[in-house]
């Protein structure tokens, strides 16, 4: 072989059960919302959270323990499908998580009647990973790829990368990568080349 093995990108499956979902500070609220659904006076709720923040794992654990219905990447949806199943949701009683990006104004809403019904809608959020959170989506992230990191590692991440969920999953990726290409299991040195791979750090003597 004349170069390293690159590692090419796969899409690895989403879990579907409540156990998958790691709660924390960031996003209990949200959880913690949806877990009491019956008490809503209002049968719709508003969901939002940057990407790969789960929250699409989220609605889809909710809709099968709650049997409701489910508008995700909402932005997308048509504005009419939308406003017509706000209202089927306030006359039947089951419940309608609606999924996006960012609430109204960040999402532009064009159909004024639908633009009311989603200003009287609670909103819930789930939030940037805190270290709990950011730990626990590394070991998470890593055991689907059938990896793992000691404590000690992921110790060496935490204060050194972004916290956000896609700069988690893009750190896994390059973990992912970097062990394939090197054949080794994932340690402080093999994090660190990861990491320098990413351009988080560079590599001269007085590197962190």
């Amino acid at each position: 072989m004349s170069g390293p093995q690159i590692a090419l990108p796969l899409m690895w499956p989403e879990p579907e059960n409540d156990r998958d979902f790691i709660t924390s500070p960031a996003n209990a609220d949200a959880v913690r919302h949806l877990g009491q659904w019956h008490g809503w006076a209002v049968p719709v709720a508003l969901l939002s959270g940057p990407r790969k923040s789960g929250r699409s794992l989220l609605a889809r654990i909710f809709a099968a323990k709650s049997g409701a219905m489910l508008i995700d990447d909402a932005e997308q949806a048509d504005e009419e499908a939308i406003f017509h199943a706000w209202n089927r949701a306030q006359q039947s009683g089951r419940p309608l998580l609606i999924v996006a990006d960012a609430p109204p104004p960040a999402w532009a809403i064009t159909l004024p009647d639908l633009a009311s019904r989603l200003a009287a809608t609670p909103r819930i959020a789930l939030g940037d990973p805190d270290e709990a959170l950011a730990a626990g989506l590394i070991e998470k992230l890593l055991g689907r790829r059938g990896l793992s990191a000691g404590r000690e590692v992921v110790a060496y991440l935490l204060p050194r990368i972004e916290r956000s969920h896609v700069a988690i999953h893009r750190l896994v990726d390059a973990l992912d990568g970097v062990a394939l290409a090197r054949r080794q299991r994932i340690t402080v040195p093999l994090a660190r080349r990861a990491m320098m791979s990413l351009g988080v750090i560079d590599d001269s003597p007085n590197a962190a």
